[in-house]
C-alpha cells in the first residue's frame, strides 16, 4: 500500500519532514499527496559529455522498518532529459542522506542550484518488517560513491 501524506507524517520517514509543499527555483520539494519531494545538496551541472553526476539529497532518512521508499522522477526534470530514478528503492530500515545517480539526455547544460527539488519518493507498507544490512547504512551528507567489498 502507498502511503499517502496524512501516514507519511505519522510514519516520519524523513526527519524534520515539512508538512507541505514548498517553492523554490521555480521546483517543489516537501509533502505532497501521495510521496515527498527531495532537494539536492550541491549545485550540479549536466552537459554533453558528462552526462553522470554523484550529488546527494537534504533531507536525512530513518526509514522505518514496515517501510520502503522508491525514487522517481519529477515530470519537469524529465521533460528537461534529467532521470533522478536511478537511485531507485531506498530499504527499509536504512538511515542517512541519500545519494542521487542523475543522468543527462540533453545536450545544452543543465544547472541546478543546491536546495532544488530533484525527485519524488514515495513510499510503501510492506507485509513483514524487515531492517536493512548493509555498507551504505548511516551515510553522510555527500555524494557516496561504490563502495567494493
Amino acid at each position: 500500500m502507498i502511503l499517502n501524506r496524512h501516514m507519511l507524517l505519522h510514519a516520519a520517514p524523513i526527519i524534520d519532514m515539512l508538512p507541505e509543499k514548498v517553492y523554490h527555483n521555480g521546483f517543489s520539494y516537501g509533502l505532497t499527496e501521495c510521496g515527498y519531494d527531495i532537494r539536492i545538496a550541491q549545485d550540479v551541472t549536466l552537459f554533453l559529455g558528462r552526462r553522470f553526476v554523484l550529488a546527494s539529497a537534504m533531507e536525512e532518512f530513518n526509514m522505518p522498518s514496515n517501510l520502503m521508499g522508491r525514487v522517481l522522477n519529477k515530470s519537469t526534470w524529465a521533460r528537461l532529459g534529467l532521470d533522478a530514478s536511478k537511485t531507485t528503492n531506498i530499504e527499509p530500515g536504512w538511515k542517512g542522506y541519500l545519494t542521487l545517480e542523475l543522468t543527462y539526455s540533453g545536450v545544452l547544460p543543465l544547472r541546478i542550484k543546491a536546495g532544488t527539488g530533484i525527485a519524488q519518493v514515495i513510499f510503501e507498507t510492506l507485509s513483514v518488517p524487515t531492517s536493512y544490512v548493509g555498507k551504505y547504512m548511516n551515510q553522510e551528507n555527500k555524494p557516496v560513491g561504490a563502495k567494493l567489498f
